[in-house]
């Protein structure tokens, strides 16, 4: 009877254990994506963070303890809670300040980094400082747009400075440019509301002072920048820590892969190799993130002089837009058919992804040479990293649909993303390579 005791006491105390333990787990999930923390932020100073993790730690101790009045739990007592709640505030600050850490230094050496313009004037040189000294935060201004002698001649020798009338929308278009912020402190609302437009309109983030603003808007958000909060337009996906799984999958996803296919990486090259003269891997410059170009890299399907060839076939072409697609293509190879009705042969973006310059799902990254025919309104899918697969490549017989309905599903992808959309796409992409349903 005694042993039968202790044993249902056990089970008891073991069952309400783990009930917290499971309840812990997701209520810290929650709270992070429902609050600041989950945010990686550039610029905040350390006690910001402290304070924030400090705030959700005792919202969670609080539940913790009204879970134990509601539904007893003998075994628990408010001091082990306590001291529960303590070490998951201590073990998960401290983490996030070693990503934090980690960040700062990575963005220090010039990865990551932001490109902006300053639209400035003589109130402006605090922001300007702060931005040209803190490397860690990932900015570089490429341009300060201003009237002010001042900033002219205290910036001139460094940064390319024009007048404030210049053109922000031909600069955004036809330059890498990753942010706008206007730090003025005389601020015209018509002024703010052209300049929301034209950043909105591409996809370039645009920040403004909001302590010199009247302007308000459900679209903005409040970040933290120079110690102070900015206004924040953002208009590409920009939940923080699903943005950062994203990253963390696509690197190690990626590095894992590249491993795991070596094998299929050599088979395929073989064959490319038996098939037909020329090298294994075609590489060609494409756009990427607002503007950046980049070498991709494919298993070649084409004979070797098929650059040379297409001026020939330009007449053929069956698809609309700034595109080129041929359905029985006169250069594609024999096992480069193959590849393409598998999608075999975007394999090596894997190392592009691992490089940083592209991501496993996001738009197709398009050629210079289509680029400057996009309407101004498609420039935004170069908003993202590009991926090695999207909507559009998944959609069974794909080169039948319009490129303006194309160009609209990766917008779509754009203003829908999510991680559970990402590996939806994912799993599609995996069936088309297993049932050859593209070409």
């Amino acid at each position: 009877m005694l042993w039968d005791s202790l044993s249902s006491q056990s089970v008891v105390f073991n069952t309400e254990f783990i009930l917290l333990g499971i309840y812990n787990l997701f209520s810290w999930i929650l709270l992070y994506r429902l609050t600041i923390i989950a945010k990686l932020p550039r610029t905040q100073r350390y006690i910001q963070i402290f304070f924030n993790f400090a705030r959700v730690a005792f919202l969670e101790l609080t539940i913790l303890f009204v879970l134990k009045y509601i539904f007893g739990f003998a075994s628990v007592s408010y001091i082990f809670l306590f001291i529960y709640a303590g070490l998951n505030f201590f073990i998960l600050f401290h983490l996030r300040v070693f990503t934090y850490r980690l960040f700062k230094t990575y963005r220090a050496k010039g990865y990551d980094i932001h490109k902006v313009i300053v639209i400035a004037d003589t109130h402006s040189e605090s922001l300007i400082e702060k931005i040209m000294n803190n490397k860690d935060w990932g900015f570089k201004i490429v341009k300060i747009m201003s009237d002010s002698p001042v900033i002219r001649y205290k910036y001139g020798k460094d940064i390319t400075i024009l007048p404030e009338s210049a053109d922000l929308k031909n600069l955004i278009d036809n330059e890498v440019v990753d942010e706008v912020i206007l730090a003025k402190r005389r601020i015209l609302k018509d002024q703010l509301k052209e300049l929301t437009g034209i950043c909105n309109e591409v996809g370039v983030i645009f920040r403004q002072q909001s302590g010199l603003s009247s302007f308000r808007s459900s679209g903005f958000q409040f970040y933290t920048m120079n110690n102070a909060e900015m206004l924040t337009l953002i208009d590409t996906p920009s939940s923080n820590l699903a943005q950062f799984y994203k990253q963390v999958t696509d690197l190690y996803f990626s590095f894992l892969m590249l491993l795991f296919l070596f094998p299929v990486f050599l088979i395929i090259a073989l064959l490319i190799k038996l098939d037909s003269r020329g090298p294994v891997f075609f590489k060609q410059e494409r756009v990427g993130l607002r503007g950046r170009r980049f070498k991709l890299y494919k298993f070649r399907s084409m004979v070797t002089d098929a650059e040379k060839i297409l001026a020939n076939l330009s007449g053929d072409n069956e698809v609309d837009g700034p595109v080129f697609k041929i359905r029985n293509d006169p250069r594609i190879t024999r096992i480069g058919r193959i590849l393409r009705k598998t999608g075999l042969d975007e394999l090596p973006q894997l190392y592009n992804v691992f490089r940083g310059e592209m991501s496993l799902i996001g738009p197709r990254p398009p050629l210079p040479s289509e680029v400057v025919q996009y309407e101004r309104w498609q420039l935004r899918r170069l908003s993202v990293k590009p991926g090695i697969t999207c909507t559009w490549q998944v959609i069974p017989n794909r080169n039948d649909i319009k490129f303006e309905n194309w160009m609209k599903l990766d917008l779509q992808y754009i203003d829908n993303w999510s991680l559970q959309k990402d590996f939806g796409l994912l799993i599609r992409t995996v069936k088309t390579i297993i049932f050859a349903t593209g070409h």
